[in-house]
């Protein structure tokens, strides 16, 4: 299961979905759901379109993380490859804990009057008072990162045996996806987790109790690095199902309102609307690397430095929109200038912060997971 070949249509994904996030944090500020600061005006019609984006944008990265494990492990020893995911995972982590994260916290403290003073007043005193939500240390948009460094410990022994080995398994999966709703036998397992998992585990992202969403993210891990491990059967299946994935896709989200605008609670509900969630939100991931493969299969100069951009932009972006959300939550502006505000705010302040101070100081390289930059070109 060797691969020379770049999939820069995947670079390009990881880029959007990224670039997405900013916007959906963005519409958090002004949707009912609970979030760090809110807006004095709240539009309740945001949530259909943020609860489309909702379902599928998380799962999507952790299915383009697994693509990725996938061909690290081919330049990599299992050792290296753990250590490697703690430096660009681990150390990241805890630089943001430390010096990203806590404005958000200040911001959301100074809003519920659980403090007054300066920043410098709040990081020196309290800013590492007792773990969120009760105190103050949280890695909040970053709990990703923890994630994605446990499942690629966790399966790397796994991972290393499936590409060293032309197993049962992979020959098993390469036969049923090329049958024609093979790919989506795919959702069994993530329905089960869904439907009888969730209910008792409401998601955290604290990771120790978080057990609906490490179990039904962890799965789309390994569902990335099977499925990239298939080669061009994998590719082939995807250009003979997206017009049925993107079918299901509608179908899958226009039942789901429904649900929730027209039924109660109840059994049969509960298993209905699990059913219509997972194929919602695999069929989009089957649509999103379809079309990616199909239009987004190309290098360019912008795409080498939005790809090497985006991981700083994600570490850095949500304490921006909280900073900039704080001073804007008490305007009569509306929705539209308000909106202009944050977007355009949060991809600047990200951009200069990036390109004019981590970019340009090797030293803050590895603290935002930047890895040096390869001398040579990938493989076309």
């Amino acid at each position: 299961m060797k691969t020379t070949i770049r999939r820069y249509d995947l670079d390009w994904l990881r880029v959007i979905v990224f670039g997405l996030l900013i916007f959906y944090h963005v519409g958090m500020f002004f949707v009912p759901w609970g979030w760090h600061v809110k807006n004095n005006e709240i539009y309740d019609w945001l949530r259909w379109p943020m609860l489309f984006l909702n379902q599928w944008r998380l799962p999507i990265l952790f299915v383009i993380s697994g693509m990725g494990t996938f061909y690290a492990l081919g330049k990599r020893s299992m050792g290296k490859f753990v250590w490697e995911r703690f430096l660009r995972l681990g150390i990241p982590l805890v630089v943001g804990m430390i010096l990203i994260v806590p404005p958000q916290v200040y911001f959301e403290r100074l809003v519920e009057g659980a403090f007054s003073g300066s920043y410098w007043e709040y990081f020196t005193t309290v800013a590492f008072d007792g773990v969120y939500p009760e105190g103050n240390l949280s890695w909040h948009h970053l709990w990703f990162l923890p994630y994605l460094l446990v499942f690629s410990w966790v399966l790397a022994p796994l991972f290393v045996y499936l590409r060293k080995h032309k197993t049962r398994f992979i020959e098993w999966v390469k036969h049923l996806i090329q049958k024609t709703w093979g790919i989506y036998l795919f959702v069994i397992p993530l329905y089960l987790v869904e439907s009888l998992v969730e209910p008792f585990f409401p998601i955290t992202h604290a990771l120790v109790d978080d057990w609906f969403n490490f179990i039904f993210s962890i799965i789309l891990f390994f569902y990335g690095f099977v499925l990239i491990a298939m080669g061009d059967v994998f590719w082939q299946t995807l250009a003979k199902v997206k017009k049925k994935a993107l079918t299901l896709g509608v179908i899958g989200f226009f039942g789901q309102v429904i649900i929730w605008l027209f039924f109660e609670d109840g059994y049969v509900i509960h298993f209905t609307e699990a059913l219509l969630k997972v194929v919602n939100i695999w069929s989009w991931i089957l649509v999103l690397f379809a079309f990616a493969a199909k239009y987004l299969y190309k290098p360019s100069s912008g795409l080498a430095y939005a790809n090497r951009a985006v991981y700083p932009f994600y570490i850095l972006h949500q304490t921006i929109t909280v900073g900039i959300a704080y001073y804007l939550m008490n305007l009569d502006w509306g929705l539209v200038p308000k909106t202009l505000v944050l977007v355009v705010g949060t991809f600047g302040i990200s951009w200069l912060i990036y390109d004019l101070i981590i970019l340009r100081t090797p030293i803050l390289h590895p603290l935002f997971g930047l890895k040096g930059k390869s001398k040579r070109k990938p493989a076309d």
